[in-house]
């Protein structure tokens, strides 16, 4: 979504004391896919409401592309991060112990899938995947689940050729993130991209959530300049993760906060989950193991 979440705990008065003696400060990990000073503004009522509910100094982290998160859950630097499913399989790969998936982003369907958004300028005369052949195309980041993983094996199977520069595309780039692609095509300095959203409600509206909403909520893009020319079949959303040795109250007081985040502010939610969302339900680490498997065949691991 895809924006995120992750964290490590302070000491205080107001703080419990099995927490006071394990945590010293909460630290919420947020993917990229936007520039950081949106993404600390979408994220910073999240991050009051933690601290309000912990007692303990909390702070966002802003990583300059997904592996900055991946590699502060596995060392314990992060406690809490909203990832895509590519990047929780990137997690569970190195270190299973290291996370815990506990809640999703769930669309006003209900649903919690979303797709890699195939898109070109309507000016381009690109309205096909097939009117990409000899065109460069854009790809988020290595770690994105719909900025890459997914397209990755979508797209060959559509295309019937590979993904490597001059073979179907004339140039095959990574952009640094969903915001970076979005800006790129719109801009025309790469024919076409790749990014995630929902699917649902409206082309307009930049779909009800996901990478094209906030740039459309961010007056980056008019969406009226640009057409869809692929969607991938639907996706799991990606979890929002704990560290695994949190105290448990600690994971339970973060669990039940975001649970009722939706309820509890609107508008805050909105931020968190990148556009409209019902809310955020539980989920398991069984509804990852297609995509950790994907994963470990098509990148490796």
């Amino acid at each position: 979504m895809k924006t995120l979440i992750a964290a490590a705990l302070a000491t205080t008065a107001l703080a419990a004391p099995l927490a006071a003696q394990e945590v010293t400060e909460f630290r919420i990990g947020l993917l990229g896919g936007e520039n950081a000073q949106d993404r600390l503004a979408s994220n910073e009522c999240f991050r009051a409401y933690t601290e309000e509910a912990l007692g303990v100094p909390t702070r966002l982290f802003t990583a300059a592309d997904y592996n900055g998160v991946i590699q502060g859950l596995i060392g314990g630097t992060l406690d809490m991060a909203w990832l895509g499913a590519s990047a929780y399989a990137a997690v569970y790969v190195e270190d299973p112990n290291a996370v815990e998936p506990v809640l999703v982003k769930t669309n006003l369907d209900g649903s919690f899938t979303y797709h890699s958004i195939g898109f070109a300028r309507v000016d381009s005369g690109i309205a096909s995947l097939d009117d990409m052949q000899g065109k460069a195309f854009g790809f988020g980041d290595p770690n994105s689940t719909s900025g890459y993983l997914i397209p990755s094996v979508e797209i060959p199977q559509a295309t019937g050729a590979t993904m490597d520069s001059g073979d179907f595309f004339s140039e095959v780039k990574f952009t640094g993130g969903h915001e970076q692609t979005i800006v790129a095509v719109f801009n025309g300095d790469i024919d076409g991209g790749v990014t995630w959203a929902d699917g649902l409600g409206e082309w307009e509206d930049g779909y009800n959530s996901g990478a094209l909403r906030r740039a459309v909520d961010a007056g980056l893009v008019d969406m009226n300049e640009l057409v869809e020319i692929w969607k991938s079949k639907p996706i799991p959303e990606g979890p929002i993760v704990l560290r695994t040795a949190l105290p448990a109250d600690v994971k339970q007081k973060m669990i039940d906060l975001t649970a009722s985040l939706h309820e509890k502010d609107e508008t805050c939610a909105y931020g968190v989950a990148a556009g409209e969302t019902a809310g955020f339900k539980p989920i398991g680490h069984e509804a990852y193991e297609t995509i950790i498997e994907v994963r470990r065949r098509e990148i490796g691991g």
